[in-house]
């Protein structure tokens, strides 16, 4: 698709400024479109913009997600700067340390809720708001799930289930937004090559107890695939979208 056809359209990414973020905004960005760039940290979120070669359609926005009205700010940044909004790319989140889970302490389960959960939450609200005032209303929502939305990985309860706790948002958001033209999908990520993936290099933990070096893929197919997802029309939608290492242990994991 040229950049010419779809230059008019404005996207937010959250956690933009590593990782899947990064790679989902540099995919945007190269597309044409006009791109607000999230995260908690400045430096990161310039540095996307200033390598995207983008000029004035890429914007940094230092925000917390967990922060109700530093997420409202996010949202009115955007809509004054470019004049609404058609994309979100719900992306932000955290784990938790892989300990045992009778060891988790209660601040570091919340911190994950916090972000993964709640932080998610804030955003959609925020978009819903901002997509169904448009004449005509509409907008597209993906939020980024896991493949721990399916299947845990040892020592990862507050990860997984707020990951769960997104499919269900996501289902939920996909039916409350279906009168606005508001379509709400979720892409499930399997061992991107990042920085939270690095350890897999090294051997992480599997469900038999053993360590094994597992096969990642190159964390800039994931951008493809959202992007894929944020150029469709408002008439279909991908509900559910799983991109993943050929190679890795999640089909009979376990």
């Amino acid at each position: 698709m040229s950049v010419s056809s779809v230059s008019s359209k404005i996207a937010i990414v959250t956690g933009a400024g590593s990782g899947v973020g990064r790679a989902a905004a540099r995919a945007l960005l190269s597309d044409g479109y006009r791109v607000v760039l999230a995260g908690r940290r400045p430096e990161p979120l310039e540095e996307v913009a200033a390598q995207s070669g983008a000029g004035n359609r890429a914007l940094a926005v230092p925000t917390d997600v967990t922060d109700e009205q530093s997420v409202a700010r996010l949202f009115q940044t955007c809509v004054q700067h470019f004049g609404g909004l058609d994309v979100l790319f719900n992306n932000a989140g955290r784990g938790a340390p892989a300990v045992p889970l009778e060891d988790l302490t209660l601040a570091q389960w919340q911190q994950v809720v916090d972000v993964n959960l709640t932080g998610m939450f804030l955003c959609i609200r925020e978009a819903f708001r901002v997509m169904k005032s448009k004449n005509p209303p509409g907008g597209r929502i993906i939020n980024n799930g896991s493949i721990s939305a399916h299947a845990p990985r040892p020592f990862s309860a507050p990860y997984t289930a707020t990951k769960h706790g997104v499919s269900g948002l996501t289902r939920a958001a996909s039916l409350d937004g279906r009168k606005y033209d508001i379509a709400v999908g979720q892409i499930d990520i399997g061992n991107a090559s990042t920085n939270m993936t690095a350890r897999m290099a090294e051997g992480v933990p599997q469900a038999d107890g053993t360590l094994a070096v597992e096969p990642r893929m190159d964390v800039d197919i994931v951008g493809q695939s959202v992007l894929y997802m944020a150029n469709l029309p408002l008439e279909a939608n991908v509900l559910f979208h799983t991109v993943m290492a050929t190679k890795m242990p999640f089909v009979g994991r376990g």
